[in-house]
């Protein structure tokens, strides 16, 4: 196998793996579905912790049914274009749609929070 054709495999096993992690889509040839949920789970719960910093009025609004609701959003669904805040914007315009915000929450956006530094930031 060519060194271009062993790139272009690889990036088709890493696109399948994305595809099941962050999509819903089939555990690709050789990986364990179990093992694959069990990762999916974590990446939604860490999407869910970074809404719920970004829009805490709508972790108050649901209260203890937060964390249902947005696994139900975010499962089979990678995270938009946008990042966090893109996701966060998405999550309210779900409860929108659905009738589940009050007229004062519809306006608040998220907003980014105090910086922090951190030893991986980048120098220059």
């Amino acid at each position: 196998m060519s060194e271009d054709a062993a790139r272009e495999a690889l990036a088709g096993a890493q696109a399948a793996l994305m595809a099941a992690l962050v999509a819903g889509e089939e555990a690709p040839p050789g990986f364990d579905r179990e093992r694959l949920l069990i990762q999916e789970s974590s990446l939604i719960s860490k999407r869910r912790r970074t809404v719920a910093r970004l829009r805490p009025d709508l972790a108050v609004l649901l209260g203890d049914g937060f964390a249902a609701e947005f696994d139900a959003y975010a499962r089979g669904r990678p995270r938009p274009p946008g990042g966090s805040h893109a996701d966060a914007r998405d999550f309210a315009d779900r409860l929108r749609a659905a009738g589940r915000l009050p007229e004062e929450s519809i306006a608040v956006e998220p907003t980014p929070g105090p910086r922090r530094w951190s030893p991986f930031a980048r120098r220059r």
